[in-house]
């Protein structure tokens, strides 16, 4: 009997484990009482010897990963129950690729969190669900309380899944309707060909920012139209930006600065602009568009020495330099060969803080790191949080290089 037939067969249990739960225990149930909802789930200490059922998260069975040999998979990651059971069942729900790709966002942080205690921050809000210490209620309802919330949250993020894929599909041919488009009318390599009018709303931003196509317009469900910029591939920074000094601007001040009678919204942060008639839509990208793509820009921080090397990378042969210090050192507190810093964490942060949104000012592409690691580290940490490439120098078979600094470091 396969595990679906038993989740789904008459009067199907399951058992975990009792006392405190966590995000594997609780996904692990949402995801049985998915497919039956009328599914029982026991909770203990020791699993009952005559239990006929599907044992999760204890036992030593095919479901837990308590034990020495338990499974870990190719990429490093070692099972939890959650794992376990989406690797059986998620073809189930999604398609292969997407089971596989759900799998690696989704369950795969869980599993780890639960093996190694990496911080999570859905696994916290879930483990706060349990009875503080003095309740003397138990934790079974608690527990199932959990399991409801888990259940939610997986079926939107299944949803999501779905979603994404039927982009993915769709993608191409909307894209190919376009291009034929502008050959039919002439009109390649002209402005027009950048510019991609949708009938209606069409969530392919992530996509575009490998085609030509620069600004995307389309209906707005407050009426009128919308245009955003596309960003660039592999960046937080658009291709083409709306000029400088149409930015925070509506209605009559943005109509005078772009002369366009229909301009209704420009949002400060240049991701959005909102016009009345589509024709102000699409004249609103053309006089974008006029303007010269901006140079990449990268930061060396601390460093100043690998100009040469960014200017070899692939697309940065015209990028601007632009060098920045190392935060200032705190004051520190030394006893004898060991120091820290006199700042309180908050204090700390703050500065870092600053430091960061100055350096985000330039809208840099990537940030080349080097010097003092008790300086550079923090400043690292905080710019990958915010998805920017950071990079720093090192040397292969002789050869200096810039390596980028892989996620999860």
């Amino acid at each position: 009997m396969t595990l679906l037939e038993m989740i789904q067969k008459e009067n199907a249990a399951a058992f975990t484990h009792g006392g405190k739960f966590h995000a594997d225990d609780v996904f692990s149930a949402a995801l049985l009482l998915h497919f039956n909802p009328k599914l029982t789930i026991q909770r203990g200490n020791r699993v009952p010897e005559e239990f006929d059922g599907i044992v999760f998260d204890i036992g030593r069975g095919e479901y837990d990963h308590h034990q020495k040999d338990s499974r870990i998979r190719e990429n490093g990651v070692p099972y939890a129950a959650f794992g376990l059971l989406w690797e059986a069942l998620g073809t189930e729900i999604l398609s292969p690729r997407m089971a596989e790709c759900f799998d690696e966002k989704f369950v795969q942080p869980l599993d780890n969190n639960d093996n190694t205690g990496e911080k999570n921050e859905l696994a916290s809000l879930i483990g706060m669900f349990n009875p503080v210490w003095d309740d003397n209620r138990g934790s079974d309802a608690a527990f199932f309380e959990a399991v409801t919330i888990a259940g939610r949250i997986l079926e939107h993020k299944w949803e999501r899944f779905r979603a994404d894929e039927r982009v993915e599909q769709q993608f191409a041919e909307l894209l190919s309707a376009h291009r034929e488009r502008i050959a039919a009318e002439e009109k390649t390599e002209t402005m027009d060909e950048k510019i991609l009018v949708l009938s209606e709303f069409f969530p392919c931003q992530k996509q575009l920012s490998a085609t030509e196509i620069a600004f995307l317009v389309f209906p707005s469900n407050r009426g009128g139209y919308c245009v955003q910029p596309v960003r660039k591939e592999n960046s937080s920074n658009y291709k083409y930006e709306f000029p400088e000094n149409w930015l925070g601007l509506e209605n009559e001040a943005l109509q005078e600065v772009t002369g366009l009678a229909g301009a209704s919204f420009c949002h400060k942060g240049g991701f959005l602009l909102t016009t009345e008639t589509l024709a102000d839509a699409v004249s609103a990208c053309r006089i974008s568009l006029m303007g010269s793509p901006k140079a990449p820009v990268v930061l060396c921080v601390g460093t100043d020495t690998e100009d040469e090397l960014i200017h070899q990378m692939p697309g940065m042969e015209n990028a601007e330099i632009v060098h920045k210090p190392m935060p200032a050192r705190p004051e520190l507190k030394i006893e004898g060969s060991y120091a820290e810093s006199v700042l309180e964490k908050t204090e700390w942060k703050a500065l870092l803080r600053e430091y960061i949104s100055d350096l985000l000012k330039e809208k840099p592409e990537a940030v080349c790191i080097g010097g003092d690691l008790f300086a550079a580290y923090p400043v690292m940490h905080q710019l990958r949080k915010k998805h920017i490439p950071v990079l720093t120098a090192s040397e292969q078979n002789g050869k200096a290089i810039l390596v980028r600094i892989p996620s999860g470091s």
